[in-house]
C-alpha cells in the first residue's frame, strides 16, 4: 500500500455517495485518489457518468474492492455489512455510512471481527462547530457538566432534497430519522460524555410501513443525564435540531447542525462570529474526514467515528425504535 496516495472506491451513488466523491476528488492526488464508483442501479451510475465522466465506473462490488485501499460503503443499511465483510475480508480498510447496520446481532459480531479496520462516516467527529463547542467547555464556559439535551424536528419525512430514497428512508426497516438523523446527535453525545446506559423510550409508528414520526427517551452518557425528543410535522423547517450541554456556571449548544452558541449570563445565546452555514461547514468537514480516511487506511490513529461508538449509537437507536 502506498503512503502518499490511497486508493478510494465508493460503493453507492446516491446523495452521500455523490457528495463524498466530489470531496474525494477535491483532494490532493498525493493524498487521496478515486479508484471508482460502483451501484447496482444503472439509473444512478448513468447520473454519475453524466456529471463525473471522468470517474471510473466499477462493474461490480468486487471489482469496486480489488482496486481500493479503502471502500466507502453507502448502500442502504441493510447491504453494509456485507460489503464491509467482503472489504476486510480482501485486506481493504472500510469507512462506512452510519448507521453500521440495522441488525444488532450481526453488527455486534462485526466489530468484534474487524477490530481497528474500520470506521463509520459521523461528521461531526470532523465539525468546525463542535470543535468550538468542545474549545469552549475546555475553556470552563460550562463549568461542571449537568445535563445534555436533544430536539430534533422535520417538516415532513425524509426531507424534501431526499425524496428519490423515500423507498427505503421511509420505511421501518431500514429507514426513519432516528437512524439517519438523531444517531449524529447520540455520537456527539458519546464523544463529549461518554458511554451510554439506563435507556427509556417511546416511538410512535402512526403511518402502517412508514418510519417513525415521534420519539421520546432519557438515558445517560457518562455520569450526564440525557433527553431526546424527536418528531414530523412540528416545524415548517425541513430540518431543525438543537444539542444543549448545561453546567453549572452556563450552556453551550449546537443549532441546525453547524452553528455553535453560548448562553449569556442573561439567559440569551451568542453564536460563534465565525459560524458557517451548513453548506459552508460540510466541505470542510468532509475534507478532514478523508484525512482520517488516509491515516486509518494506514493503520494510524485517527479522530474518526469507531466501530465501537457507532455500535453504541446503533444500539441506542434500534432499542428506541424497538420500543413503540
Amino acid at each position: 500500500m502506498s503512503q502518499t496516495s490511497i486508493s478510494f472506491g465508493l460503493i453507492g451513488a446516491g446523495i452521500m455517495g455523490e457528495r463524498m466523491l466530489r470531496a474525494a476528488l477535491d483532494q490532493p492526488a498525493t493524498a487521496l485518489r478515486v479508484s471508482g464508483i460502483w451501484d447496482p442501479s444503472a439509473e444512478a451510475m448513468e447520473r454519475i457518468a453524466a456529471a463525473l465522466p471522468a470517474v471510473a465506473q466499477q462493474p461490480d462490488a468486487a471489482a469496486l474492492i480489488a482496486a481500493s485501499d479503502c471502500v466507502y460503503i453507502a448502500s442502504p443499511p441493510s447491504s453494509h455489512l456485507a460489503h464491509a465483510r467482503a472489504a476486510l475480508a480482501a485486506g481493504k480498510a472500510v469507512f462506512c455510512e452510519k448507521p453500521l447496520a440495522v441488525d444488532l446481532a450481526d453488527a455486534r459480531a462485526f466489530v468484534a471481527e474487524a477490530g481497528e479496520r474500520g470506521a463509520v462516516n459521523f461528521p461531526f467527529a470532523s465539525s468546525p462547530a463542535v470543535a468550538r463547542l468542545r474549545d469552549w467547555i475546555a475553556s470552563g464556559v460550562v463549568g461542571t457538566p449537568e445535563r445534555i439535551s436533544i430536539e430534533v424536528a422535520f417538516a415532513t419525512w425524509p426531507r424534501s432534497w431526499q425524496v428519490d430514497a423515500a423507498g427505503w428512508l421511509d420505511g421501518p426497516a431500514q429507514g426513519g430519522f432516528t437512524r439517519e438523523v438523531v444517531s449524529h446527535f447520540l455520537f456527539l453525545t458519546r464523544r463529549i460524555a461518554g458511554p451510554f446506559a439506563d435507556l427509556a423510550a417511546k416511538a410512535s409508528f402512526p403511518e402502517a410501513g412508514k418510519s417513525e414520526r415521534r420519539i421520546e427517551a432519557t438515558l445517560t452518557a457518562g455520569a450526564l443525564p440525557v433527553t431526546l425528543t424527536g418528531s414530523v410535522g412540528t416545524t415548517a423547517k425541513d430540518d431543525h435540531n438543537v444539542w444543549t450541554l448545561e453546567g453549572n456556571k452556563g450552556a453551550v449548544r449546537l443549532c441546525d447542525w453547524s452553528h455553535a452558541e453560548r448562553r449569556r449570563p442573561d439567559g440569551s445565546w451568542e453564536r460563534d462570529p465565525e459560524a458557517l452555514s451548513q453548506n459552508e461547514a460540510r466541505p470542510l468537514a468532509l475534507r478532514r474526514q478523508l484525512e482520517g480516511v488516509a491515516k486509518l487506511t494506514r493503520g494510524e490513529k485517527h479522530h474518526l467515528a469507531t466501530l465501537r461508538e457507532a455500535f453504541d449509537v446503533q444500539e441506542i437507536v434500534e432499542t428506541i425504535l424497538k420500543s413503540a
